[in-house]
């Protein structure tokens, strides 16, 4: 007998999870990791300075966590697997770091207590009070203190750089501030009267320390955008639960006790602490949270609420539907996180810089030592310079330069609605010069409602209506919802019920009811399959042009038309300006009627546009843009919108849109209207000039700071300042992002339905 050999192992798939990375100082520390990391087997690491999180990828064949942070460990840091969900960290994790921000402070006060003496005989000296100097031996019992007291830490931090194979931030600090103490003890003891530079130690240790603080306390504000978000969520929730003594109690709660199908009841003015369906009620929700809109959406008896939107001023009860990391906004601050913390890739050439960065100082310190040296200078004279350079050079506002001003964007665009997913996307949306659009739900309302039926000989209105519906019943379309809620409101009886429902996207929908074929799609489409359509009966004048038109057949018969009207969203007008004035050219590509299509162009202000457009074409056209050099965006809402949404530079997903198209697009657009596309092309510009400014602080500061170090023109007291100051500077211009607005549309207007006009 044969058998079959037993396959073999399965593949695992790829397994990634976020480290919480603590004792990294500069970007020299980042890189470091990212290199341990990467020598694992299977090991892929993006590690980002400015969150202090590593995104790793790896083979859980090979590596688990426990070598990952070991590896981490190794190389001189501490690292612990993130769990929580981004923003709610336990309260062990809240309380540690609490506790390291009040050491830290602490030990900032106690440091600058004991230098203020130094700086104070320093400053006597310089205003001639010489009766201010200190005795020698009570400079060096401060300096010592301060030096390896609270400047532990960086030799600490130096010593696992350096034992790991590389050099930081810390290296600079540590050696430089050891020379001057060092020159200054062995001339206490060995050569008193000589000068001593116990102070320059001693201030330059404080400086960074105070430099770190400013620039911990400027780094905690970076992240205020998810901070804001999960504060939305409240804490409990009142939910009715059975009582042992028959009926109903109302229970408060925690969240995390809430289960999918409990009842909730909200009164007026609270948040939701759940996504989930009304049962009950009638209110309005401000949803701004969501989408960045200010105006209240109306809520009723099912319809969808979210987590961290407020209630107005009616009471409702509420069915819960997705709970804890299910809800709407947890999957948005997720989402935020892991945006907030990619790499941008015009970082890559700060992070090769950085690389390098800290050996190249260390040989100019030595070639500056030398080379006031062999000028004849003495040994103090000589050193002082290269303490200098030393101390100035800082890696830190480099590796800060990108990433602030990536999460300050990230975050200012999901308070505004715009949730950007990588930094990579950020990047590329401000270099975009032509941007294709899709017609239904991205330029019109996405809400077209049916205004006319025409029913071909033996057929009825409510025949077609009802045919029309129940092959639209499970699909996602704007155009089916707006049959669907026109048969709700006119059909006496439910739609009947389709078998074998397929898709044919781009073209319409086929399915079997009562046995028979039945089709729902464009004309030319029916025709194809062999449906004929009676001439005399068509459409024609006005409406031909005006509105949108799909077929109905069954059983072979063409039944008759349905013509739909779409209203062009207020705001596309104004959208279409502001990116022809921001040098953005628009083409429409439309699956929809020539003449419909051309009357929206029209319209909207848009020049160039396409009609009848399969998926494929609006692939294929987004790829020969890209061949010809255009730098294209595409953005649109349904399933048949995917494909050209990948094959585009940036793409963008309207909010309201299908599944498919939000997890395909590089940007969501929560409040579902085009001027949020400028919106999201304007913040990318504003970002993109903050990283501009930021790197070109980065440089400036150490290609002006290190030769005038080098030249014996900046003490080192006042280099260690400006070392501090730069990574605040560097920060403090990335939060200026936090001042950027989005422009605001006219309210929309409603279409009036068949319903209203009585057809």
């Amino acid at each position: 007998m044969d058998t079959q050999p037993e396959p073999g192992p399965r593949r695992p798939s790829p397994a990634s999870l976020d480290l919480a990375i603590e004792g990294m100082t500069c970007v020299a520390c980042a890189a470091r990791i990212e290199k341990v990391l990467g020598r694992l087997p299977q090991v892929s690491a993006s590690v980002n300075f400015a969150t202090g999180h590593a995104h790793v990828a790896f083979d859980p064949r090979s590596t688990d966590a426990a070598a990952l942070t070991g590896a981490v460990a190794r190389a001189g840091y501490s690292a612990r697997v993130i769990e929580d969900a981004p923003g709610t960290e336990d309260a062990t994790a809240t309380a540690a770091a609490d506790a390291r921000r009040h050491e830290a402070s602490r030990a900032l006060a106690w440091s600058a207590l004991l230098t203020l003496p130094l700086l104070a005989q320093m400053a006597g000296m310089l205003t001639g009070r010489h009766e201010w100097m200190l005795p020698d031996g009570l400079q060096f019992a401060l300096a010592t203190v301060v030096q390896f007291g609270f400047g532990r830490p960086f030799y600490r931090g130096a010593w696992n750089a350096l034992r790991g194979g590389g050099a930081n931030m810390d290296v600079l600090v540590a050696l430089g501030t050891s020379i001057a103490w060092g020159y200054s003890t062995v001339v206490t003891f060995a050569a008193p009267g000589g000068h001593l530079y116990f102070e320059s130690s001693a201030t330059i240790i404080t400086l960074v320390l105070f430099g770190k603080w400013l620039e911990a306390r400027a780094r905690s504000r970076t992240g205020a955008a998810i901070s804001a978000l999960v504060a939305l969520q409240p804490p409990t929730a009142r939910v009715e639960r059975p009582s042992p003594a028959g009926g109903i109690d109302l229970l408060e709660l925690p969240v995390s006790q809430v289960a999918p199908g409990d009842t909730l009841q909200l009164r007026p003015g609270e948040s939701f602490p759940v996504d989930g369906e009304v049962i009950d009620g009638g209110s309005t929700v401000d949803e701004s949270m969501l989408t960045g809109e200010s105006v209240a959406v109306s809520k009723r008896s099912g319809d969808t609420v979210f987590a961290g939107t407020l209630n107005g001023t009616g009471a409702l009860r509420v069915r819960a539907t997705g709970v804890g990391l299910t809800t709407a906004l947890a999957r948005i601050v997720r989402l935020v996180s892991e945006a907030q913390g990619s790499k941008a890739p015009i970082q890559r050439l700060a992070d090769r810089i950085a690389g390098v960065f800290v050996p190249v100082v260390l040989a100019l310190a030595v070639f500056t030592f030398g080379g006031w040296m062999l000028s004849g200078a003495t040994l103090v004279d000589s050193l002082v310079p290269a303490i200098s350079v030393l101390v100035i050079a800082c890696p830190c506002a480099l590796g800060l330069a990108t990433p602030t001003a990536v999460i300050v964007g990230i975050g200012e665009g999901s308070r505004a609605g715009i949730l950007i997913r990588n930094a990579a996307a950020l990047e590329a949306a401000h270099r975009l010069d032509l941007l294709i659009v899709d017609k239904t739900g991205t330029l019109t309302t996405g809400t077209p409602q049916v205004t006319r039926i025409i029913p071909f000989e033996g057929a009825s209105e409510a025949e077609v209506l009802a045919i029309a519906a129940a092959l639209e019943a499970d699909s996602e379309h704007p155009l089916a919802a707006a049959i669907r809620s026109a048969a709700a409101a006119t059909a006496a009886a439910p739609a009947p019920r389709t078998e074998a429902f397929q898709a044919v996207v781009g073209h319409g929908v086929r399915a079997r009811i009562d046995g028979r074929d039945a089709l729902l799609g464009s004309v030319e489409w029916l025709q194809a399959e062999g449906i004929v359509l009676p001439a005399g009966d068509r459409p024609s004048g006005d409406d031909a042009d005006r509105l949108t038109w799909i077929a109905v057949a069954h059983g072979g018969r063409a039944l008759g038309m349905v013509g739909m009207a779409d209203a062009l969203r207020p705001d596309t007008a104004e959208a279409v300006r502001r990116l022809r004035a921001a040098s953005v050219d628009l083409l429409i590509m439309s699956g929809d009627h020539p003449a419909v299509t051309a009357r929206i162009a029209t319209e909207a202000g848009i020049e160039h546009w396409r009609a009848r457009c399969t998926p494929a074409d609006k692939a294929a056209e987004a790829v020969r843009m890209k061949a010809a050099g255009r730098s294209v965006g595409m953005v649109g809402d349904g399933i048949n919108d995917a494909p050209a949404l990948a094959a585009a530079d940036v793409s963008f997903a309207i909010g309201s849109g299908s599944g498919i198209a939000l997890h395909t697009a590089d940007i969501t657009l929560m409040a579902s209207r085009l001027s949020q596309v400028v919106d999201a092309i304007d913040l990318s510009r504003a970002t993109m000039a903050k990283i501009r400014q930021n790197l070109f602080l980065a440089f400036a500061y150490n290609v002006l700071g290190i030769p005038l170090a080098a030249a014996g023109l900046l003490d080192p007291v006042v280099a260690g300042a400006a070392m501090a100051a730069s990574s605040v500077c560097v920060v403090g211009n990335a939060l200026l992002l936090r001042r950027w607005r989005p422009a605001r549309p006219a309210p929309e207007q409603p279409l009036p339905s068949l319903a209203t006009k009585g057809a």
